[in-house]
């Protein structure tokens, strides 16, 4: 009860630190002070009052250094992988999980790094870039005249890669309108135009043009006039923008609707992993937590569908233990765990197989 009270303090001091407002404050206030005060008080005793100030003075340092660090340790690892020239697609068997270390180091992620044109990083979205085409090739989806829609897409570079062979593509995001209001185009993060989302290394665009059909889909709302069509339908760290918990568990579930019977729902999120029950909810990014995803796995099989086990094991290596910090950069090494909102979290995928029979009752175990 103690250390969970102390968390709660911890919490709310470090989000308060980090408040701009409340920083410049501290800082205006105490700056006479750290710089004239002296380190001891009478009798040679500590000045505490001074030195508390003086850390929390430097916490912009402090932060600095901390992901120095991380960045430094994650870039001598990356230079120390030996990846293979002819590595091939192999099975591994990869089933409803958490972003790891040990698949950043892995030949199944350092292949479809090569076949993106990305260099492997400790970066979580590379790893749930990697987790869904992976998935997509052991459900053994990735075959000519397929059929997949993407929900929430962006400028990811799976539409240009699946179209490579010579799968149809259904790409969705949010109209430009409401994703401007939101800062996703700022960020690059909408599909605005199909031109923005074609990779010319990926393929040809004449394939492209002929395979990738553009629509603006709300995810709280999906068109009913989708359902049914998809061999497999995907998203990658979308569905914790829809507003609420509720929401994005609700996505997933409908999400299936879109698909034939046996179809493939492939999706990642984020996952909050040190807590239980605080979490983030009903904001811009809401943080799921284990009870979240085994509740879904619990509804779904007892409609009959087939959730990938849930492996909730977020690894043993140092990246695994490591949370990065604001501020969050494009040029990211060590990103596979991190502070959001006061809250650490990584990436979570989940695969279910649509009911071809709705009598059907799957005995899968969460692990």
């Amino acid at each position: 009860m103690v250390f969970s009270h102390l968390k709660v303090l911890w919490r709310k001091l470090f989000l308060m630190i980090m408040n701009s407002k409340f920083k410049k404050k501290l800082i205006g206030r105490i700056t006479d002070e750290i710089i004239q005060g002296q380190r001891t008080a009478e009798n040679q005793r500590p000045n505490l009052t001074v030195i508390n100030q003086r850390i929390l003075f430097s916490s912009d340092t402090l932060r600095s250094n901390i992901k120095a660090l991380g960045d430094e340790y994650a870039r001598s690892l990356q230079k120390s992988l030996k990846i293979p020239d002819n590595l091939s697609l192999t099975t591994v068997g990869l089933v409803s999980k958490a972003c790891q270390q040990q698949d950043i180091e892995s030949e199944w992620l350092a292949y479809w790094s090569q076949q993106m044109g990305i260099t492997v990083a400790y970066q979580r979205k590379l790893w749930e870039h990697c987790y869904i085409l992976q998935v997509m090739y052991e459900y053994n989806l990735l075959k000519p005249r397929l059929k997949g829609i993407g929900f929430g897409c962006g400028e990811e570079p799976l539409p240009s890669l699946l179209v490579s062979y010579d799968i149809e593509i259904t790409v969705t995001d949010l109209n430009p309108e409401e994703s401007s209001a939101k800062g996703w185009i700022d960020t690059n993060q909408n599909a605005s135009s199909k031109e923005k989302i074609w990779r010319s290394k990926l393929c040809m665009q004449e394939l492209f043009e002929k395979n990738v059909s553009l629509r603006y889909v709300d995810m709280n709302n999906i068109p009913t006039d989708l359902d049914g069509k998809y061999d497999f339908c995907w998203s990658s760290c979308a569905l914790e923008h829809l507003g609420s918990i509720e929401n994005g568990l609700h996505f997933i579930e409908n999400s299936l609707n879109t698909l034939l019977a046996g179809g493939v729902s492939i999706h990642t999120t984020e996952f909050n992993y040190l807590e239980e029950e605080e979490t983030i909810d009903n904001w811009r990014t809401v943080l799921f937590r284990k009870k979240d995803f085994t509740k879904l796995f619990q509804k779904l099989t007892a409609q009959g569908h087939q959730v990938a086990p849930l492996d909730f094991d977020i690894g043993t290596g140092f990246l695994d233990k490591f949370i990065d910090i604001p501020p969050y950069t494009e040029e990211l090494h060590a990103h596979l765990k991190l502070l959001l909102d006061g809250f650490t979290t990584t990436s979570f995928g989940i695969v279910i197989r649509k009911s071809s029979c709705p009598n059907l009752k799957p005995n899968l175990l969460v692990h």
